[in-house]
């Protein structure tokens, strides 16, 4: 089995992008692995520090070894928007494959100096964790919005500058960046986000040469995958458009069934439809 390292390079250079996708429970995990295993691609499984605290830290790594080991399967857990080096540590002890330590918020020589503890940290464990920085503030919160979220401006120039983004990848020594590029957490009411900037991606790519990482991707559209995943976008994360999947399909389980009240039968729809999210979302990914 390949470790997560080699499928994000090997995406990298087949340009095409691994999905990461969120959960909070057991059911969209299934919902997310059965897209995945139906294409027969890699997936990663993301969780927040708010979902790690809902589901248990131990409990989200066994869940997810459990896929790995039954089926001999490409998936891999990680620890996302991670705000502090001491919860970057719990999740590298407790086993998970990545981890992005977000400074984004930081002013930029203080993002650096503890993106580097969490770079240093993971490498002395003698475990293969790859480590994220975040450099470019696009929000907070993964919902439905009104409009841009405070505090996030995608003009040209408050997007990631290619050269800070050198200096900052290599004083910190991470192995994945996830840079500003007209992206934010959330999507717009309605479903169409603005699109990002292409040619951004394509400098920062080129200038710091390691794989980027694009968050808040629900709302995004097609085209704008295929353009930032040609310029060196290797991972996609999707969190938004899951939790409104799956807060319809439970809507329709429940009205379906409304005298119903073992939860495996009301919650079929749920799964069925974070699969159908997942699945629309990695075959635009992997060019299927």
């Amino acid at each position: 089995m390949k470790t997560l390292r080699e499928i994000v390079l090997d995406a990298r250079n087949r340009k095409v992008a691994v999905g990461h996708f969120n959960i909070s429970n057991l059911e969209t995990l299934w919902g997310i692995f059965n897209a995945a295993k139906g294409l027969d691609v890699p997936v990663i499984i993301g969780v927040s520090e708010g979902e790690r605290d809902f589901i248990g830290v131990p409990q989200v790594v066994a869940l997810v070894k459990s896929f790995h080991e039954e089926f001999d399967y490409p998936i891999y857990l990680n620890a996302d928007h991670t705000y502090s080096f001491d919860k970057v540590k719990v999740a590298i002890d407790a086993g998970f494959d990545s981890v992005i330590f977000d400074g984004a918020k930081l002013e930029f020589e203080d993002n650096i100096k503890q993106t580097k503890q969490c770079v240093e940290y993971a490498r002395s464990t003698g475990r293969d964790v790859l480590v994220e920085g975040e450099l470019g503030f696009i929000g907070v919160s993964s919902k439905i919005l009104d409009a841009v979220p405070e505090g996030v401006d995608l003009s040209e120039k408050s997007l990631t500058d290619p050269e800070k983004a050198k200096q900052f990848v290599e004083q910190t020594g991470i192995d994945m960046l996830a840079p500003a590029v007209g992206n934010f957490h959330g999507m717009l009411r309605g479903g169409v986000d603005p699109k990002l900037n292409i040619e951004r991606i394509k400098a920062i790519s080129q200038t710091i040469g390691i794989p980027l990482v694009l968050h808040g991707g629900s709302g995004n559209q097609e085209d704008d995958f295929r353009g930032a995943i040609a310029n060196g976008m290797a991972i996609i994360h999707i969190n938004t458009e899951i939790r409104a999947a799956y807060k319809q399909g439970l809507k329709i389980g429940l009205n379906e069934n409304p005298d119903e009240i073992a939860p495996y039968k009301f919650l079929k729809p749920a799964v069925k439809a974070v699969q159908d999210v997942a699945e629309k979302k990695l075959r635009v990914f992997n060019n299927l």
